[in-house]
């Protein structure tokens, strides 16, 4: 009998496979909006979306599919990108850094996936969140 290791997250597309392929991964998305939308401290967040929030939807589901090891579907659908390029016309300081992030967090403790993919996601993401916000200061300083 082989007892398999448990995925490491980052590994291939381990972390999709974490979130539950493409249709857990659009769930988490779809509730991280509803939950912008209607919690009143991430709402100044979902305000800087566009009005067409299910292209917002597409998009975020279409990078981090790419970003968590699975199919790059931001590229096919969108072509190249560049999210602090994306992001530039807004202005990105630590407080909207960290609605987002938070706002992450709590679409994860909704749907209740496990504290060891929670503590493993929210700092990669931190990376490009940090990296936006630099891009803003640069830009908006």
């Amino acid at each position: 009998m082989t007892v398999s290791n448990p995925p490491v997250y980052g590994e291939g597309d381990a972390t999709l496979q974490a979130v539950g392929g493409l249709p857990g991964l659009q769930k988490l998305v779809e509730t991280f909006y509803r939950i912008m939308e209607s919690t009143p401290e991430f709402r100044p967040l979902f305000d800087m979306h566009p009005s067409d929030i299910e292209l917002t939807i597409d998009k975020l589901v279409s990078f981090l599919s790419g970003w968590m090891g699975g199919e790059k579907l931001f590229s096919k659908k969108y072509g190249p990108i560049s999210l602090p390029q994306a992001h530039a016309h807004l202005i990105v300081t630590e407080k909207e850094k960290a609605m987002w992030l938070n706002c992450m967090a709590a679409a994860l403790d909704e749907l209740g996936y496990a504290d060891e993919l929670k503590a493993y996601l929210l700092p990669k993401l931190e990376f490009p969140a940090e990296r936006i916000r630099q891009v803003s200061a640069a830009r908006h300083g």
